[in-house]
């Protein structure tokens, strides 16, 4: 692919706190956005369909300059020729999204004026008996949170289709292009005393040790992100909100319930009652309390987190659990800890990427699992089928530092579909498809009406 600009003009900045935490992470492994898409057809619309994402949002058309110490964006004012030319492979989808994800550019990237593109893409022409192609967008994470990654896939559907991109919608583009999500944030609302914040790095700290974690099987060698899918059907989904509403929790609070159930579970424990302690991080999006508020289709990361840990003694019902994880997360952001405790958060994130012994086993593991707090709804098939695609995922790396599963969730014309990311060999596939089995047995006996552990 040629990434190159020509004779662009540039205007550059800073990156800001998170961009810079990102920054560090994604050469080591953790920090690549990957929108993957199954084609029954490849050819020039991908190459174009592209080209046309990277010419509306300005974003996508920047380099990272400099040293990791002290990165900068970098924006060239028109979109790079990029070349996408169908290369045959012999790997499935899934085994070619797995390599995709952990091709890393930025960690392989030599330094050169222009720095490196925070958007590379590569086009695959599928085996038979499937055949067809493969597109995939691999965007640093810098400038790509969840809600851009969920409203990308929209557009390059549309594009496939047929259709354009651009319009009022895209007017905030250089809203991230102008500054990060700590410069847009209202002072009030990220103001923190000196002495609390110690206080919180303190508590973070102790909290992130004292953990409990899913057995880690290889901790010394190279690690790579492999990606464990679970769906659900279109009754079982509605199920499954319909029980969720109930309860008064959104659906990444049963995530989180269910998935602490099941890793307990895992483990056999000899003493049934015994008590284990679990972080879960939610990813919340922020835009909404920016100066002034953007929206979700502005393409930059504007995401923060809060992180609880949990005591499991395993004789829990879901929903029980549930609505402490809902609670938990809850009370934290009504305290705006998910703006006041962004710098704490990238600090120890920077802090654990130098020194990972400060992590458990030294496996730079953050939480047993991340969820979303909103739910990706994608009512597309439509779309999908005049743009030939016949299957697509948004998810990211995690092995350098992260949880052990980090969940992406998304409801696609009425089913639920989960690309569950994890570090091997920390942990193995079959050990995570085994606690996602768990899970999806937790939430189907949860959501059934008869079951008597609904209450």
């Amino acid at each position: 692919m040629d990434s190159g600009t020509g004779e662009a003009a540039w205007r550059s900045r800073a990156v800001c706190g998170t961009e810079y935490s990102w920054c560090r992470a994604a050469p080591g492994g953790t920090g690549a956005t990957l929108i993957a898409l199954r084609l029954s057809r490849g050819g020039a619309a991908a190459e174009a369909a592209v080209r046309a994402l990277q010419s509306a949002h300005p974003v996508l058309r920047a380099h990272l300059r400099g040293p990791a110490s002290s990165p900068t964006l970098a924006f060239p004012s028109s979109a790079p020729q990029l070349r996408l030319a169908p290369q045959p492979c012999a790997l499935d989808f899934h085994s070619l999204l797995e390599r995709e994800i952990n091709r890393n550019p930025w960690a392989a990237a030599a330094p050169g004026p222009d720095g490196a593109p925070v958007l590379f893409a590569a086009l695959y022409e599928l085996p038979p008996p499937a055949g067809g192609a493969a597109l995939f967008v691999l965007i640093h994470t810098a400038v790509c949170d969840r809600a851009a990654s969920e409203a990308l896939p929209r557009e390059l559907l549309a594009l496939l289709g047929g259709a354009g991109v651009g319009g009022p919608e895209v007017k905030e583009e250089t809203a991230a292009v102008e500054a990060g999500l700590e410069k847009r944030m209202r002072k009030k609302d990220s103001r923190k005393p000196l002495w609390a914040r110690g206080v919180d790095m303190v508590g973070y700290s102790i909290d992130g040790l004292r953990a409990s974690t899913l057995p880690f099987e290889e901790t010394g060698t190279a690690r790579s992100t492999q990606m464990v899918r679970l769906r659900f059907s279109r009754e079982d989904t509605t199920r499954l909100l319909h029980a969720c509403k109930e309860n008064g929790v959104g659906l990444c609070s049963a995530m989180a319930a269910a998935t602490m159930l099941a890793a307990r579970q895992s483990k056999k424990l000899s003493n049934s009652g015994q008590q284990e302690t679990y972080s879960v991080a939610t990813l919340i999006n922020c835009c909404e309390f920016l100066e002034p508020p953007l929206n979700d289709l502005t393409t930059r990361f504007f995401y923060s987190a809060i992180t609880n840990t949990h005591k499991i003694n395993g004789e829990e019902g879901l929903w029980v659990l549930a609505r402490r994880c809902h609670d938990a997360y809850s009370n934290a952001k009504k305290n705006k800890k998910h703006l006041t405790d962004i710098r704490d958060l990238n600090f120890l994130m920077c802090r654990a990427i130098e020194n990972p012994r400060l992590t458990t086993a030294s496996a730079l593991r953050t939480a047993l699992v991340s969820v979303f707090e909103e739910l990706a709804t994608l009512d597309v098939s439509d779309m999908q089928s005049k743009a030939g695609v016949k299957d697509y995922i948004c998810c990211a790396t995690m092995h350098d530092i992260g949880p052990s599963i980090g969940v992406f969730d998304s409801i696609k014309d009425g089913e639920l579909d989960w690309a569950c990311m994890h570090p091997s060999p920390l942990h193995s596939r079959k050990q995570i498809q085994e606690v996602l089995d768990k899970v999806k047995m937790i939430l189907h006996e949860g959501s059934n009406p008869s079951d008597d552990k609904n209450e």
